[in-house]
């Protein structure tokens, strides 16, 4: 199942890099003037700030003392409800392919005094139907990476990238019988890669493919195992060079074993926002 997912991801990557290489071909061919360069190029710093109607599936297990835990639903079992997420992106260009990258991406839910409809264990704990849990939760992701764009034209680049992502797992139970939570936090390498093409000198359509897995030679060193996939693809209107707006789509994957605690964490959904540059 994650192979075939990798190939539809390669697959989008892929066509998404052919707008890249189609304008930017075209572009080597006829020359255009200078006064229809692309507009949104010039820049040293951007920011960008987004809404993603991020539609979560969640799914944990916890083991305590032995007692081997319940594949939970977050959604299903304790009542965690689809919210409007805000994502923040920065962005330093010391040169024309180089690019120093940061994202700050807060994901908390709660619900407050959801009664159990169905019988599960968590971290230990029974919880029986109609029991009152209220629930707190906190996925953040801070993402900071390098991009070379090893292929650049005026109206598009292809580039690859390195990135340490620093993802956050609180998940906090509070009911009569107590609290019960998790927590786990941990830097992930990942590499990826990212292409920009220019369908008319003030649209750009962007793509990019991040993700990381566990080699099955370090998962016995590491008592666990892992992996990581992030795809964004998006379009920006550029108003002029140093304010443009945002319409993508962004599915984002974690899949994490500690231990004999598990978890399954997906997000996919179309954001909008705003882009300024200087």
């Amino acid at each position: 199942m994650q192979m075939s997912v990798c190939r539809v991801y390669v697959l989008l990557i892929l066509g998404a890099l052919g707008l890249v290489i189609t304008p930017a071909a075209a572009l080597a061919q006829y020359r255009p003037a200078a006064a229809e360069a692309a507009v949104g190029e010039d820049y040293h710093i951007e920011a960008s700030y987004n809404f993603w109607d991020a539609e979560p599936t969640l799914f944990v297990q916890s083991e305590s003392l032995g007692i081997i835990g319940s594949e939970v639903d977050l959604i299903g079992d304790l009542g965690i409800v689809k919210k409007r997420l805000a994502k923040f992106d920065l962005i330093l260009r010391p040169a024309k392919k180089h690019r120093l990258k940061f994202q700050r991406l807060p994901i908390k839910y709660e619900t407050d005094a959801f009664r159990v409809e169905r019988e599960f264990v968590f971290n230990g704990q029974r919880y029986t139907v109609g029991l009152p849990v209220s629930t707190s939760v906190d996925f953040s992701t801070y993402s900071f990476g390098y991009e070379y764009d090893f292929l650049y034209f005026p109206r598009g680049f292809v580039g690859a990238n390195i990135n340490l992502k620093y993802t956050n797992v609180d998940l906090e139970l509070l009911s009569p019988i107590g609290a019960e939570f998790i927590t786990a936090a941990a830097p992930i390498p990942a590499v990826g890669f990212a292409g920009r093409g220019y369908i008319t000198k003030n649209l750009a359509v962007d793509s990019e493919l991040t993700f990381f897995r566990i080699p099955d030679s370090l998962r016995e060193q590491l008592t666990g195992d892992g992996s990581y996939t992030d795809f964004d693809i998006h379009a920006t209107y550029n108003f002029n060079k140093y304010v443009g707006a945002q319409y993508g789509w962004r599915r984002t994957t974690v899949l994490y074993e500690v231990d004999s605690d598990t978890g399954d964490l997906k997000f996919s959904g179309m954001y909008f926002g705003g882009v300024v540059r200087y």
